[in-house]
């Protein structure tokens, strides 16, 4: 079978289908070392994922049941296994456990209230920071922050590393790469033809489009299908790694929340003195200097700390969003084809789920169900 997109998503489905016994081919241009999807301060494209900053918020995720709810707690129950199983076999993957939500006025901290009760009520780690909870931190957090949510299941991975470690284990167990674009797709005998930027082709029984806007553009290419049901577009987000003048206090609570504003501390750079800080959403795929400026000062809040650290690098990346559809897109357009794109701001926390998803439709079509 063909996965089509070496992001995270793709590299999850890829990784899951190959230890589960299938035989996979994974395109992507990133693996030929000319990676597109994300622009660093120096104007370079790279993948998409490379631009997420890894904030895996599932507990905390505004609802506690439907399709999003069961795809976060999945997801969340396999990372989990997931980075055990990698860390075991040599490519351990950084996380570090806890999500802060803060509020900023009375009605967030209502709302933070009514989540935590409602989230408690499942049996979930979901504790209220009061301001006296929240005093200790109170020079280092942006202002104001009258409550807090302390979500203890939730936490943060580093995505790059996450790509790295999942292509490197899967080429162990035998993935196949190739860093070629795909650019056209046709029905071919029972199967699939991926027509290849370089002039060849691939054919596969089974494929798995997980390559973002460009997964919608394959679709509306194939006759019979209404690839315009599968409209995917971009929407950029732009962040920065700071250097600190100290480090943060070792009772930081994990990555903070304010304002949908991420506060990602990087413990192992530079003893504890770097932090990520992102992401705008900008419609398009031009960055909007303004945008920068805002996220840089939070809107005016940034605590003196934060106005006095050193940018170290400034990247943006495009996310692809689902026009008039929820996120993600999980498809079965037509037999031997699978659609998992369009996860919006959540790729890194869904990829698992997204790559169960995939697995179960493929070894179940191979049954006859």
């Amino acid at each position: 079978m063909i996965v089509v997109g070496a992001g995270i998503v793709g590299l999850a489905c890829a990784w899951w289908l190959q230890g589960r016994g299938h035989k996979v081919l994974l395109l992507d241009p990133v693996l030929s070392g000319d990676p597109p999807g994300v622009r660093d301060a120096g104007g370079e494209w790279r993948s998409g994922s490379r631009a997420a900053l890894g904030v895996l918020m599932a507990d905390s995720f505004h609802r506690d049941r439907g399709r999003a709810w069961d795809l976060r707690q999945r997801s969340q129950e396999l990372w989990g296994q997931w980075r055990r199983e990698l860390a075991q076999r040599g490519h351990p993957i950084p996380y570090r456990a806890g999500v802060l939500l803060l509020a900023a006025d009375g009605a967030e901290a209502e709302r933070l209230a009514a989540l935590g009760a409602r989230k408690r009520a499942l049996g979930l780690p979901m504790e209220p920071w009061d301001r006296r909870r929240l005093e200790p931190l109170q020079p280092t957090l942006p202002q104001p922050s009258l409550a807090g949510l302390h979500c203890g299941r939730d936490g943060q991975l580093d995505p790059c590393t996450a790509l790295a470690a999942l292509a490197a284990d899967g080429r162990q167990r035998g993935l196949s790469l190739r860093g070629e674009a795909a650019v056209a797709l046709q029905p071919d005998q029972g199967g699939w033809r991926v027509d290849l930027a370089g002039g060849g082709a691939e054919r596969a029984a089974w494929v798995v489009l997980a390559a973002g806007t460009t997964a919608g553009a394959l679709l509306a290419g194939v006759s019979g299908i209404a690839g315009d049901r599968w409209t995917l577009e971009p929407v950029l987000g732009q962040a920065l790694e700071l250097e600190l003048e100290a480090p943060l206090p070792t009772h930081w609570p994990g990555t903070v929340v304010w304002r949908g504003v991420n506060l990602v501390p990087r413990p192992d750079l530079e003893g504890g003195r770097r932090l990520w800080l992102g992401a705008t959403l900008e419609p398009g795929d031009r960055a909007d200097p303004a945008q920068l400026v805002q996220l840089r000062q939070l809107g005016g809040a940034a605590p003196e700390w934060l106005r006095e650290a050193q940018v170290v690098r400034h990247w943006q990346g495009l996310r692809p969003r689902p026009v008039g559809q929820p996120a993600p897109l999980l498809e079965h357009p037509a037999p031997g084809l699978l659609l998992a794109a369009g996860h919006y701001r959540n790729g890194v926390l869904l990829a698992p789920a997204s790559a169960a998803w995939v697995a179960d439709r493929i070894e179940a079509g191979r049954h006859g169900a």
